[in-house]
């Protein structure tokens, strides 16, 4: 199938046109949270960013395998070769372990994103599930001379791989994603030459010996340690996308060294690069300065649902976080401020209500011109700026011209016929709903209705299990309360040989 979709290639600096590695298949990787806290803002916009490619690339007619992983270990709090795993040290101080912190913040985050109306991938990889495959990938690189063990830990020898690169042209050099040269990155770390257990500090961590006091470990022929951070994505996107694939996406700040590093390892284990086509949203700031858990200047994404926040002068709808980010476009910057939430939740009731109205419009004959100008051009402009490198904003404002119509409509300052009320009925429901996936107010109220009322039955369920363990203790006195507390409630409760039953009298 021939594509009109042109995309920006952070590798070649430039936008190209969209083809396929194996169409009508894409496959696409893109890095998800290290789920040690809350998700926030920042992790909305990568989240929603790839949700639309993902969606518009089916409304295409792909077949999309959408890969996010789940990084539960090997993140370290410097991002890089030093100090604690993230989650480790989130652990410790809650006395917990590591993986009930991992799976707690990953239904937090999981809960977040269907707020968000974000799909779910369709595999969604954890790097502690996959060690074998980070172990197989260390050993590769080893085998073809592009790493070294130094007491344990395993580091990849940037030297040697450019040197390889410079003596046969066939592959690129350390650096370029981020356009760095291996000058600039020794300039920067060279007040620690000679220090700690690498040749050269540019080197980074394949595998490290973890410490006596490291709970998060495995056994591997060099030591008892944890996977680099960078391994992970490597092993992973090529267990279930194969050698080779087309779309690796991630926040800009993963440019370096992440992805960097992913670059270097897939060719010095495969002999080849892995993406045809890196794609990078930008970041999310407050005040001008990136906003992250290691900034500590973060807003949790439930605290803008609840308004809980000193920054925060209201509480803003999941769907108007959505349309906030989706109103600038995805490489450029957006600065949180409550003005730009208030600008997004005013267009986004400007669009809700339209779309609502387009039911009380009336049919005439014909169109008068000017409608029928608007409606007939709307469909092939929205995809133009689609297929433009993803222009949601362009989007945005050609469905606001539809808006214009619409109430004019409703106004009986214009008129439409009944095929052209069609195609613009049917232009706004698939741009709005479809491919920039926002919801109506229904839609979005019934989805979180849903969730309470399951959250709701957990806590029934947890006071009956009080209730059950009373009368295992036979605290009559305490089962008799709640069973009567509940009924006051408006609760039936009944025991039968089953079990028990209970259900809420309206």
């Amino acid at each position: 199938m021939e594509s009109k979709l042109v995309i920006y290639n952070t590798l070649t600096r430039q936008k190209e046109r969209f083809e396929p590695l194996h169409s009508p298949n894409v496959g696409m990787y893109v890095c998800g949270p290290t789920v040690y806290g809350d998700p926030h803002l920042g992790h909305a916009r990568p989240a929603i960013t790839f949700d639309l490619v993902f969606r518009y690339l089916q409304h295409l007619g792909y077949k999309v395998r959408y890969v996010r992983n789940i990084t539960d270990v090997g993140h370290l709090e410097h991002d890089a070769d030093e100090g604690e795993d993230k989650i480790a040290k989130k652990a410790r101080l809650e006395q917990q372990e590591p993986m009930e912190i991992a799976q707690y913040y990953t239904n937090r985050y999981h809960a977040a994103m269907d707020a968000l109306n974000v799909l779910r991938p369709s595999i969604e990889p954890h790097a502690s599930g996959h060690i074998i495959e980070q172990q197989q990938l260390v050993q590769q690189i080893i085998d073809n001379g592009f790493a070294y063990e130094s007491n344990g830990s395993i580091y990849f020898d940037i030297e040697a791989y450019n040197k390889r690169s410079q003596e046969s042209g066939d592959w690129s050099q350390y650096g370029v994603l981020s356009g760095r040269s291996l000058e600039n990155i020794k300039d920067a770390s060279r007040e620690l030459d000679g220090v700690g257990e690498k040749h050269n500090q540019a080197d980074f961590a394949l595998w490290k010996k973890a410490q006596p006091e490291h709970i998060m470990r495995w056994p591997s022929p060099w030591s008892d340690g944890f996977p680099g951070w960078h391994c992970e994505c490597t092993a992973m996107g090529r267990k279930y996308l194969g050698e080779e694939f087309d779309i690796h996406g991630g926040g800009l700040d993963l440019v370096f060294p992440h992805h960097e590093c992913e670059i270097a390892q897939a060719q010095a284990s495969m002999g080849h690069p892995a993406v045809k086509y890196w794609m990078h949203n930008n970041m999310l700031t407050i005040n001008g300065q990136k906003m992250g858990k290691s900034y500590n200047n973060f807003i949790t994404l439930e605290q803008f649902f609840t308004g809980n926040h000193e920054k925060l002068e209201k509480a803003y709808s999941p769907m108007t976080i959505r349309f906030f980010i989706l109103s600038a476009h995805y490489r450029g910057t957006v600065d949180f401020s409550n003005e730009a939430l208030q600008a997004a939740e005013k267009g986004l009731e400007k669009l809700m209500n339209a779309i609502a109205d387009l039911d009380r419009v009336q049919v005439s004959d014909k169109c008068d011109a000017e409608t029928e100008k608007v409606v007939k051009s709307l469909r092939e402009k929205c995809y133009d700026a689609m297929n433009d490198d993803l222009a949601t904003p362009l989007v945005i404002s050609y469905l606001f011209e539809g808006c214009t119509v619409i109430n004019k409509l409703t106004d009986h300052k214009a008129t439409i016929c009944a095929d052209c009320l069609k195609e613009l009925s049917e232009t706004m429901h698939l741009f709005a709903f479809d491919i920039l996936g926002l919801q109506s107010r229904s839609q979005e109220s019934g989805a979180r209705s849903q969730e309470r009322e399951e959250a709701f039955g957990k806590v029934v369920d947890m006071v009956l299990e009080l209730r059950a363990k009373a009368k295992a203790d036979k605290d009559w006195a305490t089962s008799d309360k709640i069973r009567d507390e509940l009924a006051a409630a408006g609760f039936e409760v009944k025991d039968t040989k089953d079990g028990v039953t209970w259900k809420l009298n309206k």
